[in-house]
Formats: C-alpha cells, sequence, structure tokens
C-alpha cells in the first residue's frame, strides 16, 4: 500500500526539496546583496531606506521582477516546500500539550502583528500616493518611505508591505497547520 504522506523516498519529495534548494538560494543572495548595499549606503550617505535598493532592482532584465518580489515568492514557496517535507519532525506526538499551546498562541500572535503590519504601511501607501494625486503629482510610488520606527532609517512602503504580507501568509499558513490533527508516523 502507498504510503498518505508524503515520504522521502517519493519522487515528490525530491521536487519539494530541490524547489526549496532554490527558494533559500533566492533568499540567501537577495540578503547577502541587500547587505552588501546598504552598507555601501550607509557609509556614503550615512543613512539608508530599508529595502529600497532591494525593491528598486530588477532582475534578470529591466521591467521583469522586483528583488522584493523574488523575496515574496520565495519566502512562501520555500515555507510551503518545508512544510511538505518536513511534517515528520511535528507529526505524532511530537510537540503536546502546553509545547504545543505556546506554539500556537506564538504563531497566532506573529499573524496577528504581521497583519497589522500589512495593513498598516498599505494604508500608509495609499494615503501617500493619494496625498501626492490631489497635489496634482503622481508620485513615484516605488520611492516612498516612512521614518517608522527609527527616523535615520525609513522602510520603503512596497519592500515592507510584501515583506509583512509574505510574514502573515506564512504564520497563519502554520498556525493553521499547527491546529490540524496530527499525522500520524506509521500510516
Amino acid at each position: 500500500m502507498k504510503p498518505r504522506h508524503l515520504e522521502e523516498s517519493d519522487t515528490a519529495y525530491k521536487v519539494f526539496l530541490y524547489i526549496f534548494y532554490v527558494c533559500a538560494f533566492i533568499m540567501t543572495a537577495s540578503l547577502v546583496f541587500g547587505v552588501y548595499v546598504t552598507m555601501i549606503e550607509w557609509i556614503e550617505k550615512g543613512t539608508y531606506v530599508m529595502g529600497e535598493v532591494i525593491h528598486n532592482t530588477v532582475i534578470p532584465f529591466e521591467n521583469f521582477a522586483r528583488v522584493s518580489t523574488w523575496i515574496f515568492f520565495s519566502t512562501i514557496i520555500g515555507w510551503y516546500c518545508v512544510s511538505r517535507i518536513g511534517w515528520k519532525k511535528t507529526a505524532g506526538d511530537k510537540i503536546v500539550g502546553t509545547r504545543m499551546a505556546l506554539l500556537q498562541l506564538m504563531l497566532l500572535g506573529f499573524a496577528i502583528i504581521t497583519l497589522y503590519e500589512v495593513l498598516y504601511n498599505f494604508t500608509v501607501l495609499n494615503a501617500m500616493i493619494s496625498a501626492g494625486t490631489i497635489n496634482g503629482q503622481v508620485p513615484d510610488i516605488d520611492k516612498l518611505s516612512i521614518a517608522y520606527p527609527d527616523p535615520d532609517r525609513p522602510w520603503n512602503l512596497v519592500f515592507a508591505t510584501k515583506i509583512f504580507l509574505s510574514a502573515f501568509i506564512i504564520s497563519a499558513h502554520a498556525f493553521y497547520l499547527s491546529t490540524r490533527p496530527r499525522k500520524i508516523l506509521g500510516s
């Protein structure tokens, strides 16, 4: 009888594993690029806008996809692959009782916080676009930022919205998975 859940011997397991490796490479390369360019900007100007360079850099060619879009895509797809190939780590009775309750509360808290951040950043972005349009100038949406929480290190609003939306999707999915009945290792 064929196993009901994804096993390491399944072809699909290897597909999910290789796709996870590609996503991990994209996330790592984006991190290294972002840190490098931000450090250069910090050294030259004494300030930076968090995520602006990542959001305004397009790869692999002009007008295709921004690095922030690649990060958004790879974190969600990578998380899904991890949730498919790593189910044995949490299956059955490995995380139960108080530890599971604390994990669920933490995941619910992350989901609530990241949902708030998505709504906040999107609302501020919308307000800035509206304010600029009322004044007769359509603002460059990709350059809009907010000096929050630190005035010396503002966030690019589109970048922040994408990153927090990705975090919300992942934490909400993890919370959903934690509330489902546990898979049994022997079936």
